[in-house]
């Protein structure tokens, strides 16, 4: 636990929360529901417990329990109702909160719980953009802000992947239905932000497509023999943060792999947002997309 972060500022209950730092305070002054500690300079300080209590507060709290009742009641009790609510179709905002929950706890139950209380009323598909997409944004402001540690990133993404791995062998059993085209996923070297390339994976595989998934951090020069293997190829690739030019990229695989008018490659993920708002012109063969969605609609 050396490495995990143990100290908290109320601008982190805050971030992690969604309930303003004055009404933090406002509560532990009223209601006594925490008890940070005080620097040198009267600057608070909040340990893991105390973070994990401000966040059953919130979410039951969204849930329609009166702060005047929730401080009455045992961290215990707190925990308890916290792990009975079953969140309901109207209650993406509430999933998100419960996820965080899970992911500060390092509680997995409390993941599968919510997840499997998200299922009984939306499908897959609906819980990946309406609660994972979300949850996965406000993680990466987060770690950017230093507020959780990539043990809380890694344990909360690898949850993810893994209903994403169910999901898509489901699909996985069935033939393709179409046979227009044939998609190959795959990340560039150092390129290991994998959970946009699974998703990807899922959306083609539901629309009937022969998909073949390569994975993370793959040579260029390993995509040579594919390129040749199939007539309409689509390569895609979900940048996050590599190859550092894009554009340098693109230039070579379309020298040394998409060589033909049959072979596409599409570009997803926040490089190939940068490469639109940039206005940037791509070879011929080679597309960008704001977000999966927009691909799909292409197809």
């Amino acid at each position: 636990m050396a490495n995990i972060k143990q100290n908290f500022s109320i601008k982190d209950l805050e971030s992690l929360s969604g309930i303003k730092a004055h009404t933090i305070r406002m509560w532990e002054k009223r209601y006594k529901v925490l008890e940070p500690k005080r620097t040198d300079t009267n600057i608070r300080s909040y340990g893991v417990n105390g973070l994990q209590k401000i966040l059953n507060i919130a979410f039951l709290n969204e849930n329609g329990y009166k702060i005047s009742r929730i401080s009455k009641m045992s961290d215990d009790g707190i925990n308890d109702l916290v792990q009975r609510i079953t969140t309901s179709r109207s209650n993406s905002n509430r999933a998100v909160k419960s996820l965080k929950v899970a992911m500060m706890n390092f509680d997995q139950s409390l993941f599968l719980r919510t997840y499997d209380g998200l299922l009984k009323y939306n499908t897959f598909r609906e819980i990946y953009n309406d609660v994972f997409v979300p949850l996965l944004q406000d993680i990466g402001y987060l770690w950017q802000a230093g507020t959780i540690t990539p043990a809380h990133e890694q344990f909360i993404s690898t949850l993810i992947k893994q209903k994403l791995f169910l999901n898509i062998e489901k699909l996985q059993f069935e033939k393709p239905s179409k046979t227009d085209r044939v998609f190959i996923l795959f990340l560039p070297e150092e390129e290991i932000h994998d959970i946009g390339l699974f998703y990807t994976n899922y959306e083609l595989l539901l629309l009937g497509y022969k998909v073949i998934f390569l994975g993370q951090s793959l040579p260029m020069e390993d995509l040579t023999y594919l390129s040749k293997l199939f007539d309409n190829t689509v390569f895609v690739s979900y940048l996050t943060v590599n190859p550092e030019s894009v554009e340098d990229y693109v230039e070579r695989f379309t020298n040394e792999i998409c060589t033909n008018d049959k072979c596409e490659y599409w570009l997803l993920g926040r490089k190939a947002v940068e490469i639109l708002e940039k206005g940037i012109e791509l070879p011929k063969g080679v597309k960008a997309f704001q977000n999966i969605n927009a691909m799909t609609l292409n197809l």
